[in-house]
Protein backbone atom coordinates (compact mmCIF):
# COMPACT_ATOMS: atom_id res chain seq x y z
CA UNK A 1 0.00 0.00 0.00
CA UNK A 2 2.55 2.31 0.67
CA UNK A 3 4.44 1.63 -2.22
CA UNK A 4 1.41 2.29 -4.42
CA UNK A 5 1.76 5.72 -2.82
CA UNK A 6 4.92 7.11 -3.32
CA UNK A 7 4.50 5.44 -7.19
CA UNK A 8 1.37 7.72 -7.50
CA UNK A 9 2.77 10.80 -6.05
CA UNK A 10 5.76 10.81 -7.97
CA UNK A 11 4.28 10.45 -10.61
CA UNK A 12 1.30 13.37 -10.08
CA UNK A 13 4.82 15.88 -9.07
CA UNK A 14 2.57 17.17 -6.20
CA UNK A 15 0.99 15.29 -3.06
CA UNK A 16 0.83 14.55 0.62
CA UNK A 17 3.37 11.12 1.36
CA UNK A 18 3.78 12.04 5.32
CA UNK A 19 0.25 11.83 6.25
CA UNK A 20 -0.51 9.31 3.72
CA UNK A 21 2.04 6.77 5.11
CA UNK A 22 1.45 7.36 8.52
CA UNK A 23 -2.31 6.32 8.39
CA UNK A 24 -1.70 3.52 6.21
CA UNK A 25 -1.92 0.46 8.56
CA UNK A 26 -4.99 2.27 9.62
CA UNK A 27 -6.56 2.70 5.95
CA UNK A 28 -5.35 -0.96 5.24
CA UNK A 29 -7.04 -1.98 8.36
CA UNK A 30 -10.28 -0.90 8.08
CA UNK A 31 -10.47 -1.91 4.53
CA UNK A 32 -9.40 -5.28 4.10
CA UNK A 33 -10.16 -6.26 7.63
CA UNK A 34 -12.71 -4.25 9.48
CA UNK A 35 -15.42 -2.62 7.64
CA UNK A 36 -18.46 -3.97 6.03
CA UNK A 37 -18.29 -2.99 2.30
CA UNK A 38 -19.31 -4.29 -1.19
CA UNK A 39 -16.83 -3.08 -4.00
CA UNK A 40 -18.87 -4.12 -6.84
CA UNK A 41 -21.90 -2.22 -4.84
CA UNK A 42 -20.74 1.26 -4.02
CA UNK A 43 -24.31 2.39 -2.96
CA UNK A 44 -25.08 -0.87 -1.11
CA UNK A 45 -27.19 0.86 1.89
CA UNK A 46 -25.84 -1.13 4.35
CA UNK A 47 -22.61 -0.51 3.61
CA UNK A 48 -20.22 1.23 6.49
CA UNK A 49 -19.47 4.48 6.28
CA UNK A 50 -15.72 5.69 6.02
CA UNK A 51 -15.16 9.63 5.99
CA UNK A 52 -11.50 10.72 5.34
CA UNK A 53 -11.47 14.20 7.16
CA UNK A 54 -7.98 15.13 6.43
CA UNK A 55 -8.94 15.04 2.59
CA UNK A 56 -5.05 15.41 1.94
CA UNK A 57 -4.29 12.06 2.44
CA UNK A 58 -6.14 10.68 0.07
CA UNK A 59 -3.49 8.35 -1.94
CA UNK A 60 -3.83 5.99 0.07
CA UNK A 61 -7.75 5.74 0.76
CA UNK A 62 -7.05 5.97 -3.24
CA UNK A 63 -4.47 2.88 -3.22
CA UNK A 64 -7.11 0.90 -1.01
CA UNK A 65 -10.28 1.60 -3.28
CA UNK A 66 -8.17 0.51 -6.38
CA UNK A 67 -7.04 -2.84 -4.35
CA UNK A 68 -10.54 -3.53 -3.42
CA UNK A 69 -11.63 -3.30 -6.61
CA UNK A 70 -13.33 -0.19 -6.97
CA UNK A 71 -11.75 1.18 -9.85
CA UNK A 72 -8.99 -0.18 -12.19
CA UNK A 73 -5.42 -0.03 -10.61
CA UNK A 74 -4.54 2.17 -13.53
CA UNK A 75 -6.39 5.16 -12.17
CA UNK A 76 -3.58 5.45 -9.89
CA UNK A 77 -1.07 6.30 -12.25
CA UNK A 78 -3.02 9.25 -13.42
CA UNK A 79 -3.39 11.15 -10.04
CA UNK A 80 -3.88 14.66 -9.69
CA UNK A 81 -3.96 14.81 -13.68
CA UNK A 82 -6.58 16.97 -15.63
CA UNK A 83 -9.84 15.27 -16.02
CA UNK A 84 -8.10 12.50 -14.34
CA UNK A 85 -10.47 10.33 -12.04
CA UNK A 86 -8.76 10.68 -8.98
CA UNK A 87 -7.67 14.44 -8.09
CA UNK A 88 -6.24 15.98 -4.60
CA UNK A 89 -8.54 15.46 -2.99
CA UNK A 90 -11.80 12.98 -2.64
CA UNK A 91 -14.67 13.78 -4.12
CA UNK A 92 -18.05 11.89 -4.71
CA UNK A 93 -17.22 11.01 -8.51
CA UNK A 94 -14.88 8.58 -6.89
CA UNK A 95 -16.61 4.97 -6.31
CA UNK A 96 -16.10 4.34 -2.82
CA UNK A 97 -16.26 8.13 -1.71
CA UNK A 98 -19.48 9.30 -0.08
CA UNK A 99 -18.54 12.90 0.61
CA UNK A 100 -16.05 15.04 -0.40
CA UNK A 101 -13.12 16.26 1.92
CA UNK A 102 -10.31 18.78 1.86
CA UNK A 103 -11.53 21.45 3.85
CA UNK A 104 -9.80 20.68 7.21
CA UNK A 105 -12.58 20.33 10.64
CA UNK A 106 -14.85 19.24 8.71
CA UNK A 107 -14.87 15.67 8.92
CA UNK A 108 -16.51 14.27 12.31
CA UNK A 109 -19.52 17.13 11.94
CA UNK A 110 -20.53 14.72 8.32
CA UNK A 111 -19.60 11.37 10.44
CA UNK A 112 -21.99 12.95 12.96
CA UNK A 113 -24.36 13.12 9.82
CA UNK A 114 -24.30 10.17 9.19
CA UNK A 115 -24.62 8.12 12.31
CA UNK A 116 -27.60 10.42 13.09
CA UNK A 117 -28.65 9.18 9.21
CA UNK A 118 -28.26 5.45 10.51
CA UNK A 119 -30.23 5.66 13.94
CA UNK A 120 -33.37 7.59 11.89
CA UNK A 121 -33.11 4.86 8.91
CA UNK A 122 -32.93 2.04 11.57
CA UNK A 123 -29.81 0.37 9.68
CA UNK A 124 -26.90 -0.67 11.29
CA UNK A 125 -23.74 0.56 9.69
CA UNK A 126 -21.13 2.00 11.66
CA UNK A 127 -19.34 4.75 10.27
CA UNK A 128 -15.14 5.51 10.27
CA UNK A 129 -13.80 8.97 10.50
CA UNK A 130 -10.04 9.46 9.92
CA UNK A 131 -9.06 13.01 11.77
CA UNK A 132 -5.21 14.29 11.37
CA UNK A 133 -3.82 15.61 14.70
CA UNK A 134 -3.21 19.74 13.25
CA UNK A 135 -7.12 19.88 12.21
CA UNK A 136 -8.20 18.62 16.17
CA UNK A 137 -7.07 22.55 16.34
CA UNK A 138 -10.36 23.80 15.21
CA UNK A 139 -13.48 24.22 16.82
CA UNK A 140 -15.81 22.64 14.85
CA UNK A 141 -14.11 19.41 15.37
CA UNK A 142 -14.68 19.65 18.84
CA UNK A 143 -19.06 21.10 18.46
CA UNK A 144 -19.37 17.90 16.43
CA UNK A 145 -17.59 15.96 19.39
CA UNK A 146 -19.91 17.34 21.67
CA UNK A 147 -22.73 15.90 19.52
CA UNK A 148 -21.67 12.65 18.88
CA UNK A 149 -21.24 11.83 22.95
CA UNK A 150 -24.76 14.26 23.23
CA UNK A 151 -27.01 11.39 21.15
CA UNK A 152 -24.90 8.85 22.07
CA UNK A 153 -23.32 7.98 18.48
CA UNK A 154 -22.00 4.42 19.35
CA UNK A 155 -21.90 3.73 16.25
CA UNK A 156 -19.03 6.48 14.85
CA UNK A 157 -15.76 5.24 15.54
CA UNK A 158 -13.19 8.23 14.79
CA UNK A 159 -9.79 7.60 14.15
CA UNK A 160 -6.76 10.38 15.27
CA UNK A 161 -3.69 10.04 13.19
CA UNK A 162 -1.51 11.19 15.59
CA UNK A 163 1.93 11.95 14.28
CA UNK A 164 2.69 15.06 15.47
CA UNK A 165 3.02 17.15 12.23
CA UNK A 166 1.21 19.61 10.66
CA UNK A 167 2.06 21.66 7.50
CA UNK A 168 3.80 24.31 9.59
CA UNK A 169 5.91 22.25 11.88
CA UNK A 170 5.60 20.26 14.94
CA UNK A 171 1.47 20.80 16.09
CA UNK A 172 2.71 21.05 19.64
CA UNK A 173 4.61 24.00 19.00
CA UNK A 174 1.75 25.48 16.20
CA UNK A 175 -1.09 24.91 18.59
CA UNK A 176 -0.58 22.13 21.40
CA UNK A 177 -3.78 19.86 21.71
CA UNK A 178 -2.64 18.05 25.05
CA UNK A 179 -3.31 16.16 27.03
CA UNK A 180 -5.81 14.60 24.43
CA UNK A 181 -6.94 11.36 25.87
CA UNK A 182 -8.28 13.79 28.88
CA UNK A 183 -9.78 15.79 26.28
CA UNK A 184 -11.70 13.63 25.02
CA UNK A 185 -12.71 11.79 27.49
CA UNK A 186 -13.99 15.13 29.53
CA UNK A 187 -16.35 15.39 26.15
CA UNK A 188 -18.23 12.24 26.78
CA UNK A 189 -16.14 9.91 24.29
CA UNK A 190 -14.52 6.01 24.87
CA UNK A 191 -10.79 6.41 24.18
CA UNK A 192 -8.50 3.83 23.33
CA UNK A 193 -4.77 4.75 23.07
CA UNK A 194 -2.22 2.12 20.46
CA UNK A 195 0.11 2.14 18.47
CA UNK A 196 -0.89 3.00 14.92
CA UNK A 197 1.75 0.73 13.15
CA UNK A 198 0.42 -2.07 14.99
CA UNK A 199 -1.78 -4.26 13.16
CA UNK A 200 -2.93 -6.53 16.25
CA UNK A 201 -3.35 -3.54 18.00
CA UNK A 202 -5.26 -1.61 15.50
CA UNK A 203 -7.50 -4.44 14.73
CA UNK A 204 -8.13 -5.35 18.72
CA UNK A 205 -9.22 -1.38 19.03
CA UNK A 206 -12.05 -1.89 16.41
CA UNK A 207 -13.18 -4.63 17.70
CA UNK A 208 -13.53 -3.06 20.89
CA UNK A 209 -14.79 0.30 20.08
CA UNK A 210 -17.62 -1.81 17.50
CA UNK A 211 -18.86 -3.63 21.32
CA UNK A 212 -18.61 -0.36 23.35
CA UNK A 213 -22.02 1.05 23.65
CA UNK A 214 -23.83 4.21 24.58
CA UNK A 215 -20.67 6.71 24.21
CA UNK A 216 -18.96 7.10 20.71
CA UNK A 217 -15.10 6.05 20.59
CA UNK A 218 -11.96 7.36 19.67
CA UNK A 219 -8.80 5.42 18.62
CA UNK A 220 -5.85 7.86 18.86
CA UNK A 221 -3.39 6.42 17.10
CA UNK A 222 -0.02 7.27 17.88
CA UNK A 223 2.14 7.34 14.36
CA UNK A 224 5.06 8.19 12.52
CA UNK A 225 5.05 11.06 9.76
CA UNK A 226 6.34 9.38 6.45
CA UNK A 227 6.54 5.72 8.41
CA UNK A 228 8.65 3.29 6.78
CA UNK A 229 10.47 5.61 4.27
CA UNK A 230 13.93 6.54 5.98
CA UNK A 231 14.17 10.25 4.62
CA UNK A 232 10.83 10.95 5.08
CA UNK A 233 10.10 10.31 8.46
CA UNK A 234 9.28 13.18 11.04
CA UNK A 235 10.26 15.38 8.13
CA UNK A 236 7.50 18.20 8.09
CA UNK A 237 8.67 18.71 4.28
CA UNK A 238 7.31 15.34 3.10
CA UNK A 239 3.94 17.01 4.69
CA UNK A 240 3.58 18.38 1.41
CA UNK A 241 6.26 17.60 -1.33
CA UNK A 242 6.16 14.62 -3.53
CA UNK A 243 9.49 12.73 -3.99
CA UNK A 244 11.66 13.04 -7.07
CA UNK A 245 11.98 10.15 -9.35
CA UNK A 246 15.62 9.67 -7.55
CA UNK A 247 13.77 9.95 -3.74
CA UNK A 248 10.45 7.08 -5.26
CA UNK A 249 13.27 4.96 -6.26
CA UNK A 250 15.06 4.88 -3.02
CA UNK A 251 11.86 5.33 -0.99
CA UNK A 252 10.42 2.06 -3.33
CA UNK A 253 13.85 0.23 -2.53
CA UNK A 254 13.38 0.39 1.59
CA UNK A 255 9.83 -0.53 1.45
CA UNK A 256 10.63 -3.54 -0.83
CA UNK A 257 12.97 -4.69 1.97
CA UNK A 258 11.05 -3.77 4.51
CA UNK A 259 12.65 -1.24 6.41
Amino acid sequence: MRRYVIQMLEKAGSGHPGGSLSSADIVTCLFFKVMRHRPDEPEWPDRDRFHLSKGHCCPIVYAALAECGYFPKDELNHLRKLGALLQGHPDVHIPGISVASGSLGQGLSVALGMALAARLDKRDYRVYCVMGDGEIQEGNIWEAAMGCAHYKLDNVCAVLDYNGFQIDGRVEEVMGIEPIVDKWKAFGWNVIFIDGHDIAQILKAFKDAAGFKGKPTIIIAKTIKGKNVSFMENVVDFHGRAPTKEEAEIALKELADGK
